[in-house]
């Protein structure tokens, strides 16, 4: 078995998510706009999102057991590809230095705390969820359907 990196059709498959998830960011920055003091909080809000979701999914599969050829394919085109082009440490960054050269210490910090703690408390919640969705339900075995 070639390594994921190694193989084109995976690749792709990463780089179609990562495109997908690119867009839906670029779609919420457009809705939400900044508050007046300049908080990022389409960047905050995608990273929220983003962390929760890849909590649930990264929950999900591990209890899936062995990954297959399937979870492969959800784990390299959702969590890789498409959640990770939703997500953005790099605006994350960029805004925080940004905001601190504007001389916004006070929202660059709050900014930054909001981020970690938040984005730490969406993916505790995600990994709840999906281990939540991903119980054995009544009469079937675990991971029926996989």
């Amino acid at each position: 078995m070639r390594a994921p990196h190694q193989d084109a059709r995976l690749v792709l498959l990463v780089a179609v998510g990562g495109a997908l998830g690119t867009a839906a960011r670029y779609g919420v920055s457009g809705v939400v706009a900044p508050a007046a003091s300049g908080f990022p909080t389409a960047t905050l809000l995608e990273n929220v999102i983003g962390s929760l979701l890849l909590g649930v999914l990264a929950e999900t599969l591990v209890r899936r057991g062995a990954e297959s050829p399937r979870g492969r394919l959800l784990r390299l085109g959702l969590g890789t590809g498409a959640l990770g082009g939703f997500t953005t440490f790099s605006s994350l960054a960029i805004e925080l230095e940004r905001l601190l050269a504007a001389g916004a210490a006070g929202v660059a910090g709050l900014y930054a705390a909001a981020s970690l703690a938040l984005g730490l408390g969406a993916a505790v919640a995600g990994i709840r969820l999906g281990a939540r969705l991903a119980r054995p339900r009544a009469g079937g075995p675990a991971g029926a359907g996989s």
